[in-house]
């Protein structure tokens, strides 16, 4: 079986993705390196993992988690498709299961909120996942005057963490904001349709979604 290892040291995506980023880079996007596909990666895969999902299910979590972005490569616009389709055929050079490849790549396909839904459960864990990941690491500008807001929102975000009760049926991210970079509403601006979507993609996994800033509960 195809395994996260195996994908992770394929040259070809290895390649795809680095490359995707310097072109994001280019055109003023957030950070979208290996960092990026290894947090969504864990926390996909961890979602699944302490649901009580199956081991195989938890690597393809983790697969498709670290693939979602290769599309990239090619365009932002619409990169989710683009990204489901170069993984089809890498995983099928790969040796990986129809089944398999079928249930990665519709994941990748549905994870941006202009279009996506959560189609199946790796689809629903891998929205929240690439969602959630908030933090200053991902600013590439290091010059604070010319932030734009998706910067100062980022830049502001001192801690991200998703946290999943099981017993009580709850998936919640847990933010540290530092208000006197931006306040809490502009997060709204660029991320309530994105917290939406995870809402959505935890009640598809039979949960509940909270979103809790600065130790205040406010989804």
């Amino acid at each position: 079986m195809i395994t996260l290892n195996d994908v992770k040291n394929n040259e070809e995506v290895k390649t795809y993705m680095q490359q995707g980023d310097k072109f994001l880079g280019s055109m003023g996007f957030t950070e979208h390196s290996l960092r990026h596909a290894t947090i969504v990666s864990n926390i996909a895969s961890d979602i699944l993992k302490k649901l009580g999902y199956s081991d195989r299910e938890v690597e393809l979590a983790a697969i498709a988690g670290f693939l979602h972005d290769i599309g990239n490569v090619v365009s932002r616009h619409d990169h989710g498709q683009t990204g489901a389709i170069l993984a089809m055929r890498i995983l099928k050079e790969m040796g990986m299961k129809y089944d398999e490849i079928a249930y990665i790549a519709s994941a990748i396909g549905n994870h941006e909120e202009e279009y996506g839904h959560p189609v199946n459960d790796i689809a629903a864990a891998l929205i929240i996942a690439d969602k959630t990941d908030v933090h200053r690491g991902r600013v590439r500008n290091k010059e604070f005057a010319t932030f734009d807001i998706h910067d100062r929102v980022n830049y502001a975000a001192e801690k991200s963490e998703v946290e999943i009760i099981k017993d009580e049926r709850i998936i919640r991210l847990n933010l540290k904001i530092n208000i006197e970079i931006c306040p809490v509403m502009e997060y709204f601006e660029i991320f309530l349709a994105r917290m939406m979507m995870c809402r959505k993609a935890a009640a598809f996994l039979n949960t509940n979604f909270q979103l809790v800033i600065n130790d205040a509960r406010l989804l």
